[in-house]
């Protein structure tokens, strides 16, 4: 069990663009008191996070990246939602030991969410007075849930990367969403081509949602969900040289991206 007296997040790199990537679901660290309570075994916690998700976009100029486990407080989730007080609001897992949680433990969860959120608006908004500007909202997937050597889930419905735009004006950044989809799928990778595709298993949730309204004609956020490939996602062991590509390519994309946003700034 990772507990932790250090920062629940950080904002890293140079700010003075529009680009910028999110790891929220990163972490694995806990409060002394949350690990208390928990009884997921540590090695299914991890399975759910998103490990390794700062290395991705690690070449990004601007970047948040988060400590703390998505089972204390899920910054991806509504704040009513974002602690998970039952087995149904956590896939069917069993997380703490006798739910639900203790207000005081709640409370000091959505202390977090509200510094997190309240922090990232502060950035954005000196972001979005430039002008428009993206957000890689970087997450991972699991793909062989049946077990370590369980085949892998089917491809048509599991692509390489999933380009969640559900909450993206497309009427206005449709053009950048495109332009991010061929340029990542152009991206040279050892193992070829990126398979990018949009809206298959995943939209975007909270922080694509919130951040659309909170700048609406200025915010294009892209949900990317990266199949584990880059991992072990039973042992937990990464591939670092596939990360390193993964974060190359993702950083592949902004010449692009800059040309698509200089269009969509452009009356």
């Amino acid at each position: 069990m990772v507990t932790t007296e250090r920062s629940a997040f950080e904002f890293l790199g140079d700010w003075s663009g529009q680009f910028i990537a999110t790891a929220i679901h990163n972490g694995h660290d806990v409060r002394p008191e949350v690990a208390a309570e928990l009884v997921l075994p540590d090695e299914d916690r991890l399975r759910e996070e998103d490990p390794h998700t700062d290395v991705i976009g690690a070449l990004v100029p601007a970047r948040v990246v988060v400590h703390r486990s998505r089972f204390e407080v899920d910054l991806n989730r509504s704040r009513e939602k974002a602690v998970y007080r039952s087995a149904e609001e956590a896939w069917g897992l069993e997380v703490v030991r006798d739910p639900p949680l203790e207000p005081a433990i709640v409370g000091g969860s959505l202390e977090v969410y509200d510094g997190f959120y309240a922090e990232l608006g502060r950035r954005l908004d000196v972001v979005a007075e430039r002008g428009p500007f993206v957000v890689f909202d970087i997450h991972s997937y699991n793909h062989r849930r049946g077990g370590a050597e369980a085949p892998e889930a089917p491809w048509a419905e599991n692509p390489e990367v999933n380009v969640g735009t559900g909450s993206l004006d497309r009427g206005r950044f449709g053009s950048v969403a495109d332009a991010f989809i061929e340029s990542l799928t152009q991206a040279g990778t050892s193992a070829g081509p990126l398979d990018v595709r949009e809206n298959i298993r995943f939209r975007g949730q909270q922080l694509a949602a919130w951040t659309h309204a909170r700048y609406p004609g200025r915010a294009a956020v892209l949900a990317l969900e990266f199949k584990k490939t880059f991992m072990d996602e039973w042992t937990g062991e990464a591939d670092h040289a596939r990360l390193d590509e993964l974060a190359r390519a993702v950083a592949s994309t902004i010449p692009a991206l800059q040309e698509a946003l200089v269009e969509v700034a452009t009356p």
